[in-house]
């Protein structure tokens, strides 16, 4: 799922054929949902997200290895004919921009790369950044990426081998400079990391293990963008998606196997993470996408 920039409209694609996108226009006053429409995309996406001017809906297929981009329009509606859709390397798995809407990045799961991409929002396509990619060690398996909120730094997790890397964000040019990776632990199976968030005042990482259902935080260095591990937190089992609330108080995560998802509150001082609520879901929750009515 994805929000739009303004707040106004959800976008949820299912697995299934013909894959479609569908959207809602989000009640305001009660955060209800009202169904407009449903666009057939051309692949199943494990991921979309919207450009910053919300005019362009950016999906990565993991199954289907592309990177496809299609145009939002007036009424906030996805429509069918794509702008551009590129071919990936195996596995594509998340697409992020920057706040200036210039600079996607796409980790690629099975190509063990981020691909650095420029984007043009007049129209909707995407072109080469210098290489067009930076690669992390082979058969790390990099799977979601975000960006701190002062546009500096990048952070990515790496699902096989469960480490999270940060990366400096080169300020004229977009391209990444990686600074470190961090192991989230020493596991006695395969590991199988998911989700990456951080705090909205950009004090706080948090990443997700699947395998041992952790939740595993870090301190960010101001300066430096570096990460110093701050503890390891129990949550859902099988944790594929979590959230941060706008205001960064609260840490809400699903359990893909437990059907259920554990409020946490967020310790401003020293980022720990106390549950202080827990709800069933439906069957396999797997997203979570939180919007600020006030």
């Amino acid at each position: 799922m994805a929000t739009s920039p303004d707040k106004h409209f959800l976008y949820a694609q299912l697995r299934s054929e013909p894959y479609p996108v569908s959207t809602f226009a989000i009640d305001r006053t009660t955060g209800r949902l009202k169904h407009l429409a449903a666009t057939p995309l051309v692949d199943q996406m494990a991921y979309i997200n919207t450009d910053r001017t919300g005019k362009f809906l950016l999906a990565a297929s993991y199954v289907g290895a592309k990177l496809a981009i299609y145009p939002i329009n007036a009424q906030s509606i996805v429509e069918a004919k794509a702008t551009q859709i590129l071919d990936t390397k195996p596995k594509a798995h998340c697409v992020i921009i920057d706040a200036g809407n210039k600079d996607v990045y796409v980790p690629v799961l099975g190509g063990d790369i981020v691909m650095e991409l420029k984007f043009d929002p007049a129209t909707g396509t995407v072109s080469p950044n210098g290489p067009g990619e930076v690669a992390t060690k082979a058969g790390a398996g990099p799977r979601h990426l975000t960006l701190h909120p002062n546009g500096r730094f990048a952070y990515l997790i790496t699902e096989t081998t469960a480490t999270i890397g940060s990366y400096a964000v080169d300020p004229a040019s977009g391209t990444l400079k990686e600074l470190q990776f961090v192991d989230t632990n020493e596991y006695k199976e395969q590991p199988a990391a998911s989700d990456i968030h951080v705090t909205p005042d950009g004090k706080f990482l948090y990443g997700a293990e699947r395998k041992t259902g952790m939740l595993i935080g870090y301190k960010i260095d101001p300066d430096k963008g570096t990460l110093t591990q701050i503890g390891r937190f129990p949550t859902e089992k099988t944790p594929r998606g979590f959230a941060i609330d706008p205001r960064g108080k609260f840490l809400l995560s699903v359990g893909m196997d437990s059907a259920g998802m554990t409020v946490y509150t967020i310790d401003q001082a020293s980022g720990e993470l106390k549950p202080i609520g827990h709800y069933p879901m439906g069957t396999q929750p797997n997203w979570i996408e939180m919007v600020d009515l006030k």
